[in-house]
């Protein structure tokens, strides 16, 4: 493998990206702190007197971390990237470099129109290339680019967040006085992912292995690696299963 087509040079830089990003989210809090100081306010008013800049980071914190989070679980199965990935994970970075913007905006303008819409739509942008980032592995899911396909949950939960996404910008831009609360959206998906797929992804299922093969899974005994120890079958809830009898002996 080349080290041009290695993910881990990508994956550093998009980490450090990440880190660089939320640390920004916090740099105009600790401006409140002189601002107090200044004019000899009581420290309470640096948590009472900004609700809005305290919100707005903690949403973007929230955001943004979840994303990468997704990002760094995608990119685990990633085996080599071309040039379609490393420019969808460019783009998806400069949402994120933006997003403290649109944050520190809301700490100032609160429920300003424009402000809410540029903010929910710069997270709509940023949730809409990290699905395409994983459209990408996903479509290599059958090369050597790929380490295994990525579960069906995931995809699901990526495409239905990026939905209600683009639901929110919509209600918050036509529906009147709704503006922040459309984000209440966002607990759909997981709803959705649920439904969808009611079965974790792997877990393994023995009545699945029977079903698929039409043969029933024998039972599994552990006195196969343990020599010298008896394997005894048991019945449990009308089943035949093997039981381990292990005797150690007393010290005297």
């Amino acid at each position: 493998m080349s080290e041009k087509n290695s993910p881990e040079r990508l994956v550093l830089f998009t980490d450090a990206v990440v880190a660089i990003a939320l640390t920004l989210l916090v740099l105009p809090l600790t401006d409140i702190v002189p601002e107090l100081v200044a004019t000899h306010r009581p420290p309470m008013d640096a948590i009472t007197g900004h609700p809005w800049q305290i919100r707005s980071f903690l949403l973007s914190f929230l955001v943004i971390g979840r994303q990468w989070l997704s990002h760094h679980r995608l990119f685990g199965n990633v085996v080599t990237c071309d040039t379609k990935l490393i420019t969808v994970n460019m783009l998806w970075l400069f949402t994120v470099v933006v997003l403290p913007f649109p944050t520190q905006m809301v700490g100032v303008y609160g429920t300003d129109e424009f402000t809410c819409l540029f903010y929910i739509g710069t997270v709509t942008v940023k949730s809409l290339c990290l699905t395409g980032l994983m459209a990408l592995v996903r479509k290599n899911a059958r090369s050597t680019s790929v380490r295994k396909p990525i579960p069906s949950r995931r995809w699901i939960d990526s495409v239905s967040s990026t939905v209600t996404l683009i639901a929110a910008f919509l209600i918050a831009a036509f529906v009147p006085g709704v503006r922040y609360l459309a984000l209440l959206l966002l607990l759909a998906p997981s709803v959705i992912t649920k439904l969808a797929s009611p079965a974790r992804d792997g877990i393994h299922r023995p009545h699945d292995t029977e079903h698929r093969t039409g043969h029933a899974v024998p039972p599994m005994c552990f006195a196969e690696s343990i020599p010298n120890r008896p394997c005894r079958r048991a019945r449990v809830q009308g089943r035949s299963v093997q039981r381990l009898t292990i005797r150690f002996p007393l010290r005297q």
